[in-house]
């Protein structure tokens, strides 16, 4: 009797990861091969750039660590980029063959931009991974972008030496001069976070994006005002390709809500088929 093939499900989606060498860092790759395998299968995992150089040293121990295949690219001219070019040919290449579900592209640079339209455009699903300060017209491009921020590693904590912190001590309790007073008072909005850009405190949301997030939920909300959060996420995403709760130092969606009942109410909600419960949200008040 002829075997029937499982249904494929999220986790066995086929991706190919394509990694500019000249604009990432091999600092990330740990928490970003992770980042993919939640998206589903990496089958390609490939990184571009000019390997002669010393600036990709950092690359060699995590190519066979993780079984990166390399694609070597001379600079043959100063000043020119070979490795965008192969990139984006492999990259059509690959999407010919028909046996790809999703692209995660790998760069800060925006010259990708076009490559991440033109692969939508043929219905494949495209994640990109960069710092952030990649511009955003290559961000909006892809379906998901995650910044690598957020996938390092947390450094340990310094412990300061007993001298050392015995002088920031006394510098801090030092009366700030007129001067120092008047030099601070003159910069009001030095620490004000740019709108719709996370500040980087714990839980921390500017009024833009409460804003999305209220309109996320009137979006997908049902007779009695309540959502599912799954949906109000899938929302974000398609809004702010960048959305992403560890921006705003929580793991989930639903604990930076949860950090919010000023502005959301969370609760957990009795599946539709009675196993489970799943969460809601609403608009507080």
């Amino acid at each position: 009797m002829k075997r029937t093939a499982p249904p494929a499900d999220d986790t066995q989606r086929r991706l190919a990861v394509l990694i500019d060498a000249d604009n990432a860092s091999p600092a990330v790759i740990e928490g970003l091969l992770d980042e993919v395998a939640k998206y589903g299968v990496a089958s390609v995992k490939r990184i571009y750039g000019d390997f002669t150089n010393n600036r990709a040293n950092g690359w060699k121990a995590a190519l066979l660590k993780h079984s990166i295949q390399p694609v070597q690219q001379f600079a043959y001219t100063s000043g020119k980029n070979a490795t965008d070019s192969a990139l984006i040919i492999d990259a059509m290449d690959l999407l010919y063959t028909k046996q790809f579900d999703g692209f995660c592209l790998v760069s800060s640079d925006s010259d990708f931009t076009r490559l991440a339209q033109r692969l939508r455009e043929s219905g494949i699903t495209v994640y990109g991974f960069g710092e952030q300060k990649t511009p955003d017209p290559f961000v909006q491009a892809c379906d998901k972008f995650v910044y690598t921020e957020v996938l390092r590693a947390a450094p340990e904590p310094a412990v300061a030496p007993a001298k050392k912190a015995a002088r920031k001590e006394a510098k801090d309790t030092t009366p700030a001069s007129p001067d120092t007073a008047s030099t601070a008072a003159a910069k009001p909005g030095a620490a004000k976070p740019e709108a719709g850009k996370p500040s980087g405190r714990k839980g921390a949301l500017d009024a833009a994006t409460v804003q999305l997030i209220l309109r996320a939920i009137d979006e997908a909300n049902d007779d009695e005002e309540w959502a599912h959060l799954g949906a109000v996420g899938s929302y974000l995403t398609k809004i702010r390709p960048n959305f992403d709760s560890r921006l705003y130092g929580c793991k989930k969606l639903s604990d930076l809500l949860r950090a919010h009942p000023q502005h959301f109410t969370v609760e957990n909600r009795p599946s539709s088929s009675g196993s489970g419960q799943q969460p809601f949200v609403r608009a507080a008040g």
